[in-house]
C-alpha cells in the first residue's frame, strides 16, 4: 500500500479541494447568506482536513485502535469509561510526545470547523480538547475520538447535547466508524438513538463503518457466533434495514491476553480498518462534490421558492392595483353623473369633483386596501409554503424539508418583500455553478481510482 503522503498528493487532490472550497466561499456563501438560507459560511463544514469519527460503546475500544494507528498511547483505555471527552487528535510538528489544549481554542479559532458548536455552551467547552502530534498519519487526516455510548444517560447528566454534537461532528466527517464490543453488541441507548435517528440525517450510509471488535474476548466459537448475531439483529433494528451492513470483526494484537482457538478461523481485519481510515482523504473529494450538489440543491430549492413567492406577490399586487383603479374609477364616474344631475353644477366642475373623488377612492385603496390584501396573501402562503414548488419527488420532498423553515423566516423576517430581479439572476448562476463544479469533482475522484471502504 502506498504511503499516506503519496496517496494524498496524487492527481492535485489538495489543489482541486482547495479550489472547490474556494468556489464555495465566493459564490455560494455569499448567495445562503443573502437570503438566510444559512447562519454561517457553507465552506466551514469543508475548509478544514478530512475527518475521522470514531463512535461506539464506552468500553468497544476506540481509544486502543486509535494509539495503535499513531503508534503512541496517547489516548487512555480501558475497561471502564476512562475519558468523557471529544477528542479532536490532529498533526503538529515537533510535538513529543503531544501538545494538548482545552476545546476553546477549537471552539474560537477560525482555521477548525468547530464553531456551531459554541451553542452546546460552557459545559461542552469542558469536554472538548485539541491533541496534537507529529505523526505521518495525521498529516493528511484528523481523528475525533468521542465518549463512549452509554444506556442510562440524559442531556442534563451529560451538561449538553450529546446527540447534536454527534450530528455536528457526523456531518463534516469523511469517515465514521461505529465500534461494538461482545459484551455490549448495540443495545446501549445513545447508541440506538445515534443510528435510527441522528447518522440519517446528517450523513450518508456510505460514510459509515460497523466494526465488531475484541472479538478475543469471545470465549468460543459459539459465544463469538452468538455476539454476531446479537450485533446484526440489533443493526437491523438500528438502522431500518432489511440487509446487513458489512461488519469489520477485529482485535488488538498487543492488548490481547489469552488467544481464543476459534481467532484461527477468522482474519483479523484491523489492517483493512486502518486503510480505510487512510484513504479519508481520497474521499474528500467524493463528498465535497456530494456537499456541493446537496447545498446546491438545497439553495437553488430555496431561491425557486423565494422566486415563486415573489412572482405570486407580485400578480396579487399587479390585480389589487388594478381593482383599486377600476373602483376607483367608477366611484368618480358615478360622482360625476350624480353631481351632474342631481346638484345643477357645472360639467366643469363636475367633472373637478369627480377626479377628486376617484383619486381620494384610490389614496385609501392604495394605502388601507391594497396592503391588506398583500398581508393577507403573505400570512395565507406562509400557511401553506408548500404549494410554493412542486414537490412530485422524493428528492423535492426531502429538501424542502430542510428548507421549509429557513424560507419561512427569511419571508417572515423581509414582510415577504423579495428582491425579484436579484432572486432570478442569482437563482440561473447558483444552478450552473454548482454543476459544473460537481461534474468536475466527480471526475477528478473517479480518475483516483479509490474504492469505498
Amino acid at each position: 500500500m502506498k504511503e499516506p503522503d503519496e496517496i494524498y498528493s496524487s492527481v492535485s487532490v489538495e489543489e482541486l479541494r482547495r479550489e472547490l472550497v474556494t468556489m464555495v466561499e465566493s459564490e455560494l456563501t455569499p448567495v445562503a447568506l443573502r437570503y438566510g438560507f444559512a447562519t454561517e459560511p457553507l465552506e466551514d463544514k469543508i475548509k478544514w482536513r478530512p475527518l475521522v469519527l470514531l463512535l461506539g460503546n464506552y468500553s468497544s475500544g476506540k481509544s486502543t485502535l486509535i494509539n495503535e494507528l499513531l503508534g503512541v498511547n496517547i489516548q487512555q483505555t480501558g475497561q471502564a469509561p476512562t475519558d468523557d471527552s471529544f477528542t479532536v487528535i490532529t498533526y503538529k510538528e515537533k510535538s513529543d510526545p503531544w501538545d494538548e489544549r482545552d476545546g476553546m481554542v477549537l471552539l474560537n479559532d477560525a482555521r477548525y470547523p468547530f464553531s456551531h458548536l459554541k451553542k452546546q455552551g460552557q459545559r461542552f467547552a469542558a469536554h472538548f480538547r485539541l491533541k496534537q502530534l507529529e505523526s505521518p498519519i495525521l498529516k493528511n487526516l484528523a481523528l475525533i475520538d468521542t465518549p463512549g455510548m452509554l444506556d442510562s444517560v440524559t442531556e442534563k447528566d451529560r451538561g449538553y447535547n450529546y446527540q447534536e454534537v454527534i450530528a455536528e461532528l457526523a456531518s463534516i466527517a469523511d469517515l465514521i466508524l461505529v465500534l461494538f464490543d461482545p459484551h455490549k453488541a448495540g443495545t446501549v441507548r445513545e447508541t440506538y438513538q445515534s443510528l435510527r435517528q441522528t447518522l440519517p440525517r446528517v450523513t450518508f450510509e456510505d460514510r459509515m463503518l460497523f466494526v465488531l471488535n475484541r472479538i478475543d474476548e469471545c470465549s468460543n466459537l459459539h459465544d463469538f457466533m452468538r455476539v454476531y448475531g446479537t450485533l446484526c439483529w440489533n443493526l437491523s433494528q438500528m438502522t431500518g434495514r432489511k440487509d446487513i451492513p458489512p461488519i469489520y470483526l477485529t482485535h488488538s494484537e498487543t492488548e490481547m491476553r489469552n488467544k481464543p482457538n476459534f481467532l484461527d478461523l477468522l482474519k483479523n481485519q484491523r489492517s483493512e480498518l486502518k486503510d480505510a481510515i487512510l484513504r479519508a482523504p481520497k474521499y474528500r473529494l467524493d463528498h465535497l462534490a456530494t456537499y456541493i450538489e446537496t447545498q446546491g440543491e438545497q439553495l437553488t430549492h430555496y431561491l425557486e421558492g423565494i422566486k415563486a413567492y415573489g412572482l405570486r406577490r407580485q400578480l396579487v399586487q399587479v390585480k389589487s392595483i388594478a381593482v383599486g383603479i377600476v373602483v376607483a374609477l367608477v366611484i368618480g364616474a358615478v360622482s360625476y353623473w350624480g353631481l351632474g344631475q342631481g346638484v345643477a353644477l357645472s360639467a366643469d366642475l363636475s367633472m373637478g369633483l369627480g377626479i377628486l373623488a376617484a383619486l381620494g377612492v384610490l389614496a385609501i385603496w392604495l394605502l388601507f386596501i391594497a396592503p391588506w390584501v398583500l398581508d393577507s396573501f403573505h400570512r395565507n402562503m406562509l400557511r401553506t409554503a408548500k404549494t410554493l414548488t412542486p414537490l412530485t419527488r422524493q428528492n423535492r420532498q426531502e429538501t424542502w424539508e430542510q428548507i421549509e423553515g429557513p424560507l419561512a423566516s427569511y419571508l417572515e423576517g423581509n414582510k415577504g418583500r423579495v428582491p425579484l430581479r436579484a432572486v432570478k439572476r442569482d437563482f440561473k448562476q447558483v444552478r450552473s455553478i454548482v454543476s459544473a463544479a460537481a461534474k468536475r469533482a466527480r471526475e477528478r475522484s473517479a480518475s483516483l481510482g479509490i474504492p469505498k471502504p
